[in-house]
């Protein structure tokens, strides 16, 4: 690891002051792929601008028809979370299965979708339920949120400070995990809301997306087997030694069938 400078501010303000005063700074939440990266010499941030000291960014509260978690809430705390267990279980459940007990109670819902893994679960989650994102500087809606491998709409300086999940009528997320790491193999996250159905599809391809066809499917029969006969493409997939890119488009329909059956039964 090289050498860099610690910082850790007690506001929002104060973190991205820190980070806009140093070019080769990069933000530290629950650190479970920077640190790793800086180890391996992957990374080399000048200033690391840790974000565990700042307050406001912790927690969970409903708020009107939404449920509103802070950045730097834990996995942990939101798989155990009464009032995410009331509004939304489908998300405690997802939380409580990304990773192990030291990945739950160190990573953050933050730097999850900041980092926009391809396999992570929190995606399907942002854009399955169709989430806002609230960032230091404005709202950025899930549709706009992810936008490559790796990559999102958030700008150089941009802080994430909370996520806003309307609660919908009915979700579920199901699951095909790596056994030894739990990332998601292909993981979808299916809900039922006011503006309709919306069906999101993590682990299968560079990056988290929605599955239209699926989606109006659902709108007229929100039932597994409304869901017969429609093939995932493998075109644009991802395919590596732990599935090919044919396996992933055949797990997509298993999984959205296991999650529609799921969340229909409330």
């Amino acid at each position: 690891m090289y050498a860099f400078n610690y910082h850790r501010p007690d506001s929002v303000e104060a973190a991205a002051q820190a980070l806009a005063a140093n070019e080769d700074a990069k933000l530290l939440a629950g650190g479970m792929t920077l640190l790793p990266t800086m180890k391996q010499r992957l990374a080399m941030p000048s200033d690391l601008v840790d974000l565990s000291g700042i307050a406001d960014l912790k927690g969970v509260r409903a708020e009107g028809d939404s449920l509103v978690v802070g950045a730097m809430t834990r996995h942990a705390l939101v798989a155990g979370d009464a009032t995410v267990q009331s509004k939304i279980p489908a998300l405690a459940k997802l939380a409580g299965g990304i990773g192990d007990p030291q990945v739950r109670n160190c990573g953050t819902i933050g730097g999850s979708i900041a980092n926009a893994d391809p396999a992570a679960d929190y995606p399907a989650a942002v854009l399955g339920l169709g989430a806002t994102v609230k960032t230091s500087k404005r709202e950025i809606a899930a549709d706009d949120f992810f936008t490559a491998l790796f990559e999102t709409a958030l700008e150089p300086g941009e802080l994430i400070v909370s996520v806003h999940f309307p609660v919908p009528e009915a979700a579920a997320y199901a699951k095909f995990d790596n056994p030894a790491s739990r990332y998601a193999v292909v993981g979808v996250m299916v809900a039922k809301t006011a503006g309709g159905v919306r069906v999101a599809v993590t682990g299968a391809a560079p990056s988290v997306f929605r599955h239209g066809e699926m989606e109006q499917a659902l709108a007229g029969n929100f039932a597994p087997e409304a869901l017969d006969g429609i093939a995932t493409p493998a075109d644009n997939l991802n395919g590596d030694l732990h599935a090919s890119a044919e396996y992933r488009a055949h797990l997509v329909g298993v999984m959205a069938k296991r999650a529609v059956a799921a969340a229909a039964k409330g």
